[in-house]
C-alpha cells in the first residue's frame, strides 16, 4: 500500500480581518462544506470541535482544502496563526476525522455534505444563466477568499445569494456583492437584475 502524503498547511489572509484560510495540500472535504459557529454547532465535526477549545475561535467553515477559522477580537492572528497552523496539520498528519456524523460513528453522507453547498432549484432559464455565472466565475474568487456563495432566490429582478466562510461578516463582502456580483450580473444579463441581497443560509 503505497504511503499517503503528508499533510502540510499553510496559512493565507482573506479580506475578513477576523478570518484566516488554512489550505491544506490534500482534500479534506470532497463534496461540499461545513460551516459552524459554535462547540454545540460542530458536534458533526471532530476537527471543529478541537478547534472551539482555542478560546478566541468563534467559527468554523471547511470547504475542499481549506479551513477558514475566525476569531474573536481578544488576540491578534500574529499571536495564533502559528499556534494554529500547527495544530490543523498534526491533527489531520494522526489521522483526525474532519466531519462525521457521531450519532452512528458513520463520515456524513455525501448527499448530506453537498446539500449544505447547493444552489436552490432553478424554475428558470434566467435562474439557470444566473447560477451558471456565479458558478464560473464568481464562486472560484470567494473560494480563493475564504468563502462560498450559492444562488437563493431571484425574485422581480432581485437576486439573493448566501455567503458563508470568510465572506460572512466580513466587512468587503458588500463592496463585493454591490460592485462585484450585481455588476456583473446586471451586464450579463442586462434587464433582468436591478439588484443582488445576501441572505443567511
Amino acid at each position: 500500500m503505497e504511503k499517503q502524503i503528508p499533510y502540510s498547511i499553510y496559512a493565507e489572509s482573506t479580506p475578513n480581518p477576523a478570518t484566516m484560510k488554512f489550505v491544506a495540500n490534500r482534500v479534506l472535504l470532497e463534496y461540499g462544506l461545513a460551516e459552524y459557529t459554535s462547540m454545540e454547532d460542530a458536534k458533526g465535526s471532530p476537527m471543529a470541535t478541537k478547534l472551539f477549545g482555542f478560546p478566541f475561535v468563534t467559527g468554523v467553515f471547511i470547504q475542499s482544502n481549506f479551513i477558514t477559522i475566525m476569531k474573536s477580537d481578544m488576540i491578534g492572528w500574529e499571536d495564533v496563526v502559528l499556534e494554529l497552523r500547527e495544530f490543523v496539520r498534526d491533527y489531520l498528519n494522526e489521522g483526525g476525522i474532519v466531519v462525521a456524523n457521531l450519532e452512528d460513528g458513520a463520515v456524513q453522507s455525501n448527499e448530506e455534505i453537498a446539500a449544505t453547498s447547493v444552489h436552490a432549484e432553478p424554475t428558470s432559464d434566467l435562474e439557470e444563466k444566473i447560477i451558471a455565472i456565479l458558478d464560473a466565475e464568481i464562486a472560484p474568487a470567494v473560494a480563493q477568499d475564504g468563502g462560498n456563495i450559492t444562488f437563493k432566490t431571484y425574485d422581480k429582478g432581485v437576486v439573493s445569494v448566501v455567503l458563508r466562510g470568510a465572506c460572512s461578516g466580513c466587512p468587503s463582502s458588500t463592496v463585493t456583492l454591490k460592485n462585484g456580483i450585481e455588476t456583473l450580473l446586471k451586464s450579463r444579463l442586462p434587464g433582468e437584475i436591478t439588484e443582488v441581497v445576501a441572505v443567511n443560509g
